[in-house]
C-alpha cells in the first residue's frame, strides 16, 4: 500500500515547527534540511523567515482555536471551560512557544486575529464572573492577562521538563481560580 506523502509546503511547515521549537534561532537552511528540500524549494514557498513565521503563526492560532473549541464544546460552565481550555492548550507548547517571541504582532492580519481572540477571552471572563468563578471586583483585563501569562508559565514548565502538560495545566487552573494560597487546615 502506498503511503500518503505530505505536500512540499506541508513538509516545510512541519519541519519548521520542529526545528524552531528546538532552536528558535535556527536558520531556514536548517528547516529545508529537516524538510528534505533544497533552500530554493523552501524559498519558492516562503520567500523569507517573516513569511514562514506568519504561516506558522496562522496555523498555530487555528490549532489553539480548534483545541479550545473541541475541549470546551460540552463544558457545563464557563469555569469548566477555562479549566478544559488550559488542558487543551498546554500540550501545544512545542508548536506555540517560539512564536511568542517572534514579534508577529506587527503583522496586521496576525494582530487582528490575536485581538479577536482576546476579545472573546474578555467576554468569557465576564461570563465566568457572572457565574461566580472569578471575583467580580477584579478587572477583566487583569484576569485575561493572568490567563495568558499562566498559559506561558505552563508552557515553560513543560518545555523545561519540570511538569507534564497535565500537571502544568492543573497548576495554571489552580492559580487562576484559587490563587497561590495553600489550604487552611
Amino acid at each position: 500500500m502506498n503511503q500518503i506523502r505530505p505536500t512540499t509546503r506541508d513538509a516545510i511547515i512541519e519541519a519548521a515547527f520542529e526545528v524552531f521549537s528546538e532552536n528558535q534561532a535556527a536558520s531556514l537552511s536548517d528547516v529545508a534540511q529537516r524538510a528534505g528540500v533544497g533552500r530554493a524549494t523552501l524559498h519558492r514557498h516562503f520567500p523569507g523567515r517573516p513569511e514562514l513565521m506568519r504561516a506558522l503563526a496562522k496555523i498555530a492560532m487555528a490549532e489553539l482555536d480548534n483545541a479550545v473549541e473541541e475541549a470546551t464544546a460540552d463544558a457545563s460552565s464557563y469555569a469548566e471551560g477555562f479549566r478544559l481550555s488550559l488542558v487543551a492548550i498546554v500540550p501545544l507548547a512545542n508548536r506555540q512557544w517560539f512564536l511568542a517571541n517572534e514579534g508577529l504582532e506587527a503583522d496586521p492580519e496576525i494582530a487582528a486575529a490575536y485581538d479577536a481572540g482576546l476579545e472573546e477571552l474578555r467576554r468569557d471572563v465576564d461570563e465566568a464572573k457572572k457565574e461566580g468563578a472569578f471575583d467580580p471586583n477584579v478587572p477583566t483585563a487583569w484576569i485575561v492577562q493572568a490567563y495568558e501569562n499562566l498559559t506561558y508559565a505552563a508552557w515553560s514548565l513543560v518545555r523545561s521538563g519540570e511538569a507534564t502538560p497535565k500537571q502544568a495545566a492543573e497548576l495554571a487552573w489552580r492559580t487562576l481560580s484559587q490563587g497561590l494560597k495553600g489550604s487552611t487546615q
